[in-house]
């Protein structure tokens, strides 16, 4: 078999195939054509502030809205401070200003799916993070009406990576379906990873490679992608994401 052959066969058994597969449980589990007043209740993760005086960093990812849901999560970030009485929610969405500040209950639904954890933190590690994070939320470049894009970015996924880039200690990753985490908000297509244990060459979000100890081996095609995570033995697959040991709230 030539190299040729033998590289668009890879291509599909890596790319097209899952993400065939995830179409097809996308239908099965899909949310009809009213997805718009579709359940965006609390999960009841977490616990009432005036019962949880901690501070408190959360880092949630669910399936995104209607079709795009196949192959893509929205991911968004959840701060408290020490003895705050609410929680305060950001997303980057493509509807008015792009960063959103408590527009969602904060583990709320996204459009009637269910949210992961991504990272959590609390107490004193949770609180020595919030103002970095916070610095990084109000510094961050792309917040003008407009700015927002789909497809390669920046998008929300783009937003929360920006934001972990900010506090690479924390070793927290996004999914393999955060579509748009690898696109240059900071314009340097070289750089360390979100983790902070490795590189990241991304060609404008388009196409590019991650490697590193946390985040494992990734190849990205058009923001599709497929990998290895060693550390943590797993595939990761386009629309599917993980496939073994799977990665525990606080990101490890």
């Amino acid at each position: 078999m030539s190299l040729a052959k033998s590289a668009l066969w890879l291509f599909a058994l890596l790319y097209l195939l899952p993400v065939a597969v995830a179409a097809l449980l996308h239908q099965r589990h899909g949310i009809g054509a009213d997805w718009f007043n579709a359940d965006r209740s609390s999960i009841a993760h977490l616990p009432r502030p005036s019962e949880h005086p901690a501070a408190v960093v959360r880092i949630f990812a669910a399936p995104t809205v209607r079709w795009r849901g196949i192959v893509a999560v929205h991911s968004w970030i959840v701060v408290k401070a020490e003895n705050a009485g609410t929680y305060t929610r950001y997303d980057y969405t493509a509807w008015g200003d792009p960063v959103r500040v408590n527009g969602f209950e904060a583990d709320g639904r996204w459009f009637g799916r269910d949210p992961v954890v991504v990272y959590a933190a609390d107490g004193d590690a949770a609180q020595a993070l919030i103002p970095r994070m916070q610095a990084a939320i109000d510094g961050y470049a792309w917040r003008s009406r407009g700015d927002y894009r789909a497809w390669p970015g920046p998008n929300s996924n783009t937003f929360v990576a920006a934001v972990l880039d900010a506090v690479p200690e924390v070793h927290a990753v996004l999914p393999p379906t955060a579509i748009g985490k690898d696109y240059p908000h900071d314009g340097r297509w070289l750089r360390p990873t979100h983790s902070g244990t490795g590189l990241r060459l991304t060609l404008g979000g388009y196409a590019g490679v991650t490697v590193g100890w946390v985040d494992g081996i990734e190849i990205s095609i058009l923001g599709a992608v497929a990998g290895l995570d060693i550390r943590r033995p797993a595939l990761k697959l386009p629309g599917i994401g993980r496939l073994g040991v799977p990665v525990t709230d606080s990101g490890r």
